[in-house]
């Protein structure tokens, strides 16, 4: 019976050992893919900060082609990829002056993005309302919109800001902004893929902007957003001449919010992958560029970012 029993005590300290061993092996595993996969999302950035770079030296912007006849990267969201040993990275590049300004666009942009992800109307009506509430000054309440009784309120009572955004995730403070609407799911995107804190301006860019900006502006038709994306896809928009051949009678009311002026910030999304295609890691930055001195920094920094 002893003997039994002390087989018995050595068999369970195996076992135990040999979980725990595979546990710790398997761990290590996963940190090592992630790390390569976190090095991959790094090199796909670092590549588009290079591709920049070159666009800008070469006066190729939102061209087609270089003389060598090879593709050159656009900054209007356009997927690229390369390999890197096993793994390799998917990248896009999106000028910020492409996207709306929510610091500064009109209203009616942000309801007319809401309704486009999704949101019914007069859920839209009310956030639309409750966004220019929350950097409103005056203090002052928007008929659908929500002041500071509504924030003083809440379980964990806080005021609205009073002042303009200085990052995105500040909209997860507005009234009616979940995380599903902000980040988007993996079905769909968010409001943190088309909007800004950058731009400073109310026009976006004809270059960059994605059709879901495009069709934020009032008057804007499907037609019209699907033929400045097929221009500028063969040749680029080179100023308010161009505007005008593709939007005809309609430029003019059009105008004040649509701009060619090139921008030196944009945002570059990067996954990178491992052993296949996997989940992925991905990075999201911000980054403004000094074309003079062949440098650029950080203005936001996401790792992981969160994922579409």
């Amino acid at each position: 019976m002893l003997v039994i029993w002390v087989t018995a005590i050595l068999m369970v300290l195996v076992l135990s050992l040999s979980l725990t061993s595979r546990s710790q092996t398997l761990s290590t595993v996963a940190f090592r893919d992630q790390a390569g996969e976190k090095f991959l999302a790094e090199a796909g950035v670092q590549r588009a900060i290079m591709e920049l770079q070159y666009m800008n030296k070469n006066g190729i912007e939102n061209a087609i082609e270089d003389s060598a006849e090879t593709p050159a990267w656009r900054a209007d969201g356009t997927v690229y990829g390369d390999r890197l040993g096993d793994g390799h990275y998917r990248v896009s590049i999106l000028g910020e002056t492409g996207k709306l300004d929510i610091n500064t666009v009109p209203e009616v942009f942000l309801y007319n993005l809401l309704m486009q992800l999704g949101v019914k109307d007069e859920d839209a009506n009310a956030i639309a309302d409750c966004i220019m509430d929350w950097k409103d000054p005056s203090g002052l309440t928007r008929p659908h919109g929500a002041g500071s009784d509504y924030y003083m309120s809440l379980p964990t009572p806080y005021k609205p800001k009073g002042a303009n955004f200085e990052v995105l995730e500040e909209l997860l403070l507005v009234k009616g902004i979940t995380p599903e609407l902000l980040f988007g799911t993996g079905q769909s995107k968010g409001l943190i893929d088309f909007l800004t804190v950058n731009s400073k301006s109310q026009a976006v860019n004809a270059n960059y902007a994605p059709r879901e900006v495009l069709l934020c502006i009032p008057g804007m038709s499907p037609e019209m957003a699907d033929q400045i994306i097929t221009y500028r896809e063969v040749k680029k928009i080179a100023g308010p001449q161009d505007l005008q051949a593709l939007l005809g009678a309609y430029y003019q009311p059009l105008s004040p919010y649509l701009t060619t002026v090139e921008s030196n910030v944009f945002t570059i999304d990067s996954v990178g992958y491992e052993n296949g295609e996997k989940e992925g890691y991905p990075i999201r930055a911000t980054v403004m560029l000094d074309f003079t001195n062949n440098s650029y920094k950080y203005l936001y920094y996401k790792s992981p970012a969160y994922r579409d």
